[in-house]
């Protein structure tokens, strides 16, 4: 299942870059995120709570940073399942920083997220528009981060 999309922003390429790799940020943007704690300078641990149809589930994972250009682009990669058993999941992700005129920066992502076990049963159709509807929530929280970060930073 593929995920992708960009918005722009109004701030310092290298302050944005800094705030989306922080764990705290990411904690308070994504949906459901009831930890990320970075383990070193490329894990991250996460557990993050979501509910798809009948099936509530919590996802204990890590996230590896696997290529870093800082601050134009950070390739990730993820592993994990759900505490109760509902089902799997691998994730590669990809977010690409560029600077526009006007001290804009553009931010495109991609993801690509496989699932494996119960939640599968729900197919793509389902998982696409619950996952359409978190990155709407994320993107949401996080140009709100972004805007509070950049007007007092």
């Amino acid at each position: 299942m593929i995920i992708e999309g960009k918005f722009t922003l109004k701030a310092p390429i290298q302050m944005l870059w800094d705030t989306l790799l922080d764990p705290e940020t990411l904690r308070s943007c994504i949906p459901g995120a009831e930890k990320i704690e970075r383990l070193d300078e490329k894990t991250y641990d996460c557990v993050i709570k979501q509910k798809v149809g009948p099936i509530a589930v919590r996802f204990k994972f890590k996230n590896i940073l696997s290529k870093l250009d800082p601050p134009n682009h950070v390739e990730m990669e993820g592993e994990g399942e759900d505490i109760g058993k509902a089902g799997r999941f691998t994730q590669k992700t990809s977010i690409d920083l560029k600077e526009n005129e006007g001290g804009e920066v553009e931010i495109s992502y991609r993801c690509n997220a496989n699932i494996v076990g119960k939640l599968a049963m729900f197919g793509d159709r389902i998982l696409k528009t619950k996952a359409k509807k978190l990155e709407a929530e994320f993107t949401s929280a996080l140009k709100e981060k972004l805007k509070s970060v950049v007007s007092h930073p």
